[in-house]
């Protein structure tokens, strides 16, 4: 998964105001305790971020 689709589907889950504070201020305990913000610039694969994104906010898997 691309970090833009990865971007989009925050946005359309949350609204890209409060994905945007999701990202920078939610730590993910899936992600190692850090946010989304911390975890890309580690490195880590966005799909990998958006399983972990998906499982803390118990999103349906139609919307995965």
């Amino acid at each position: 998964m691309r970090i833009t689709v990865f971007r989009r589907r925050m946005a359309e889950e949350f609204g890209a105001a409060r994905a945007e504070t999701l990202a920078k201020d939610h730590v993910l305990s899936g992600l190692g305790g850090r946010t989304v913000e911390q975890a890309l610039e580690a490195g880590t694969p966005a799909k990998e971020i958006w399983q972990q994104v998906c499982a803390e906010f118990e999103i349906p898997a139609e919307r995965r």
